[in-house]
């Protein structure tokens, strides 16, 4: 974990801890991430959290990983609910992220699970979780594996259902191109 003066190791042999850890974090900074909002929910306990480390990780099954920190209250409602919803937005929605970057304090939703989370339109997937109303697509997951990884915890789920909304014209999503979501097929490069 962190050493005293902050900075995570291993330290290369001869490298300078301060010069190296910032290169190491403009370099990793670099990965191409998005910007989405999950949507998770255990009994009657909701919460939606803006979060950027989301990736497919098997087309058989249908496998979608997020990495959540381990002491975000979303990590302690999927470990209980194991369900999670991702809702894609599009680009004219993107300040809405910030909505969520703490968690939601102000919760509307009826049994269904239609209302609003901070004053946003949602409504419940099949799992229960749920999809914030201005999304472009959705996808709705089960928890099928947990992996511990120090400050996160990186939690695996299984495609159960999903969603797109009609997209206006030229209309591009906050988390990068989805590419012709209408198709239904697996793209080539796995994003299917």
């Amino acid at each position: 974990m962190n050493s005293p003066r902050g900075i995570v190791g291993p330290v290369p042999s001869g490298r300078d801890a301060d010069a190296y850890d910032r290169l190491r974090r403009r370099v990793l900074w670099s990965l191409t991430t998005g910007l989405y909002v999950v949507g998770t929910r255990a009994g009657d306990e909701r919460n939606l959290m803006t979060i950027s480390w989301v990736t497919q990780v098997a087309l058989e099954p249908k496998l979608v990983a997020i990495g959540v920190e381990a002491e975000a209250v979303t990590h302690r409602i999927l470990s209980e609910g194991n369900v999670f919803a991702l809702s894609l937005l599009p680009r004219r929605e993107r300040a809405l992220v910030r909505r969520f970057a703490k968690p939601v304090q102000d919760t509307r939703v009826d049994a269904k699970g239609v209302g609003t989370m901070q004053g946003s339109a949602v409504h419940a997937a099949t799992t229960g979780a749920p999809v914030l109303d201005a999304a472009v697509a959705w996808l709705d997951c089960e928890v099928r594996h947990v992996l511990p990884l120090g400050s996160h915890g990186l939690f695996v789920g299984e495609v159960v259902d999903c969603g797109i909304a009609v997209p206006e014209a030229g209309d591009a999503t906050a988390a990068g191109d989805t590419g012709d979501a209408t198709d239904g097929g697996d793209s080539a490069d796995g994003r299917g």
